[in-house]
């Protein structure tokens, strides 16, 4: 669901922009509060995990479409909602300007349609209160199908309102809700079994790795760390090679209604997506996940691997940077 910079203009790029920074520094705030040290490294693995996993499109039966794991649920469910949605812009940040996925003016939106949603509306208001008293399996396979479907749900419902308030496409509103709203469903239940299995995985082998919505859980993390490392590596440098082939879901539905899934943009809007462009072609070394003028599937290996490393590095980074955990002697009840 990574927005193109086509689709939108700068107004509603830089309303997006702040409401995803506003976000982001109410959540760097309450992380701070929670001052848990031992997340800083779940926090990257976690969004290595996340950004592996999302290389992996797979096919929609019958739709000629295929969807991809989008993660910001999982990464709630682990870390709580505001370490989940600072994961999440890390991701995204690495994907827009390292791979050319997603647009830089529509950064901002891709942040509040795939992050906010799944850490603040499918976690914090659906998942969380659900699974507070019934921890059984067959609950938290409801709960986070439900959570994911409404998450998603309201992604694709904001693309489509951002790119009918950009008005610069060609796309007719209510055809191109028509198409996104029943793909994301689609994703949105494949999406929930992947975590709910994930959830319950982890519930069974190591439960005091879920954080199930509390920032104080103790956790020993060694042996996670190094088993999530390996898997992050699998998944980025082999099984992403399998990745279906297919458009995606939002690509899918502007070829429903265009018949083409490049968009051509308004010639008013040209001069601002040109200079985005020209700074995406500078920073984005493996754009679309592959070697720069090369198919070959070494690229896609290379980008996984290195694409999650990135990430790890910057989640570490940015916490560290902004003192978002300290050593305090107390455990985070006491402070």
């Amino acid at each position: 669901m990574h927005m193109a910079d086509a689709l939108i203009v700068p107004a509603v790029a830089a309303t997006m922009y702040a409401a995803s920074a506003v976000t982001a520094g109410y959540s760097i705030k309450k992380v701070k509060l929670e001052n848990d040290i031992k997340k800083i490294p779940v926090m990257g693995i976690m969004a290595a995990f996340v950004f592996a996993a999302q290389m992996i499109n797979f096919t929609i039966p019958g739709t000629g479409a295929s969807g991809h794991f989008s993660g910001g649920l999982l990464l709630a469910i682990m870390l709580g909602p505001y370490a989940g949605f600072l994961s999440m812009i890390s991701i995204l940040t690495v994907q827009c300007l390292l791979f050319a996925d997603g647009g830089i003016l529509a950064l901002g939106c891709n942040i509040w349609n795939m992050a906010f949603y799944a850490c603040f509306i499918g976690y914090f208001l659906i998942y969380r209160n659900m699974v507070k008293k019934n921890t059984k399996p067959q609950w938290i396979i409801f709960a986070t199908v439900l959570a994911s479907v409404i998450s998603l749900q309201l992604g694709a419902f904001s693309v489509t309102l951002q790119t009918l308030a950009s008005g610069v496409t060609e796309l007719s509103f209510v055809q191109f809700l028509a198409m996104m709203q029943p793909i994301h469903l689609a994703i949105g239940v494949i999406e929930g079994l992947i975590t709910s299995a994930v959830v319950i995985f982890i519930k069974n082998a190591r439960p005091e790795l879920l954080n199930m919505g509390e920032a104080n859980n103790k956790m020993e993390f060694k042996k996670f760390l190094v088993i999530l490392s390996i898997v992050v590596v699998l998944i980025g440098g082999g099984l992403s090679l399998t990745a279906s082939s297919n458009p995606d879901g939002l690509e899918w539905s502007i070829l429903k209604v265009t018949g083409s899934t490049e968009i051509e943009s308004d010639t008013v809007n040209s001069g601002a997506i040109d200079q985005a462009a020209e700074i995406q072609n500078k920073t984005a070394l493996f754009p679309n996940y592959s070697f720069k003028d090369s198919d070959s599937k070494t690229g896609t290996t290379f980008s996984g691997v290195l694409g999650s490393v990135f990430v790890a590095i910057i989640c570490i980074g940015c916490a560290v940077l902004f003192k978002l955990f300290k050593k305090t002697g107390k455990t985070p009840k006491e402070a």
